[in-house]
């Protein structure tokens, strides 16, 4: 990939991934959520917790007020909007790093664009909600694409590909295009697999031994495996209990071309990928 792909401008920073993989730290403000759900329903909890990870290491923040593990029950502009607006107002307050807001919904990502946030993350790719790609066009800002088979409620149900990574590619091709003829930058997008996204374990390995062929489309590439279920069929434990799984996913990640994890354990993860990016730059990243 070209250096300059790996930069990212924001209205509070600049995301820069030519030497060193960046970390998206999770803070979900849901009752729901399949490993932190109901831990930070306060939102000073979750101010405090994001404050936290900036202080471990991450690169961006990373706020949902709506769960999207297999199943869960969509909630209501009004009901996201009073879960995550105090936390980015909190942390617009504290911390000088991007604010992504994790959402499908332009409403949403307006009202938290006008709160402070930096980025749309929408699980969605632009195609739940018909104004997202014009908000995120008009405000200039980036976005992460994701690559998700059904919906939330029924990615689960029998996921099907004749060849995971092709398929995941051509939606990933597909929808950039859409985002620039809607007049968003390609500068401003980001690609995500949607590792746990309406996908088998199998569907899953296969997409992480294939992340090259990804990395190789020109966009910066997320990857977030953290904590998700595949790791626990592999291990055969619960999300407490799936750090390790999450890291040696983090590193075969880095090592497949990602630019940017999405983490729940910044303070582990980050150490473990500057090894990682020493093996893979040639010397160990710069710290913030």
């Amino acid at each position: 990939m070209h250096a300059s792909g790996c930069v990212i401008k924001t209205r509070h920073g600049t995301m820069d991934a030519r030497r060193r993989t960046l970390l998206i730290g999770i803070i979900n403000v849901t009752p729901d959520s399949f490993y932190d759900g109901g831990k930070r329903l306060d939102p000073d909890k979750a101010v405090a917790d994001g404050i936290g990870l900036v202080e471990a290491g991450a690169d961006v923040i990373d706020i949902g007020g709506e769960s999207t593990r297999p199943g869960a029950r969509a909630v209501s502009v009004e009901e996201e909007l009073q879960r995550v607006l105090p936390v980015i107002r909190g942390l617009r307050r504290n911390v000088n790093v991007p604010i992504s807001i994790d959402t499908y919904k332009a409403q949403v990502a307006q009202a938290a664009l006008s709160e402070g946030a930096d980025i749309v993350n929408d699980i969605s790719a632009l195609r739940f909600d018909p104004q997202m790609a014009v908000l995120v066009a008009a405000e200039k800002v980036p976005v992460v694409i994701m690559h998700m088979q059904g919906t939330p409620q029924t990615m689960q149900a029998e996921p099907c590909y004749n060849n995971v990574v092709r398929e995941v590619q051509d939606f990933l091709t597909t929808q950039v295009h859409f985002a620039i003829e809607a007049g968003v930058e390609r500068g401003n997008i980001i690609i995500d697999p949607g590792i746990g996204f309406g996908k088998t374990l199998d569907h899953n390995l296969t997409l992480l031994r294939g992340l090259s062929v990804l990395a190789s489309m020109g966009q910066p590439l997320l990857v977030g495996a953290s904590r998700k279920t595949f790791i626990g069929k592999i291990l055969g434990v619960e999300p407490e209990e799936r750090l390790e799984g999450s890291l040696a996913a983090a590193i075969a990640a880095v090592f497949g071309g990602a630019h940017i994890l999405r983490v729940h354990d910044v303070k582990e993860t980050r150490k473990a990928i500057r090894v990682a990016d020493a093996i893979r730059f040639g010397v160990p990243g710069p710290e913030r």
